[in-house]
């Protein structure tokens, strides 16, 4: 803990920020696979099944959500490798909190 920093809510995420939630993910020695189920629980529980029958939440919802701050140290490194892995897909590369809360993320 640092003394006399106070946490500020985030309005935005930037590129480095990813990259550094990204990098989080696989310097913590975390089970990514394990951490891409517990994705798909979260989106399971807070998305709607959309016309294709497929179950999809939007971006903002997602990272908005209590539950899923405390679940995902980095949740934008572990949406990207449920992308990777074709679990999951979304409109783009990465996704920044504000710019792209209306994206849908859908399971594959």
């Amino acid at each position: 803990d640092r003394v006399g920093c106070e946490a500020s809510p985030k309005t935005d995420t930037s590129p480095l920020e990813v990259f550094q939630q990204t990098q989080t993910l696989a310097n913590m020695g975390l089970d990514v696979e394990a951490e891409v189920k517990q994705l798909i629980e979260e989106i399971t529980r807070l998305g709607t099944a959309n016309s294709d029958g497929k179950i999809s939440v939007k971006f903002g919802v997602l990272f908005a959500d209590d539950r899923c701050a405390n679940i995902f140290e980095a949740l934008v490194g572990t949406l990207r490798a449920a992308k990777k892995r074709k679990m999951i897909t979304f409109e783009g590369e990465m996704l920044l909190q504000g710019a792209h809360d209306n994206v849908d993320v859908i399971i594959l």
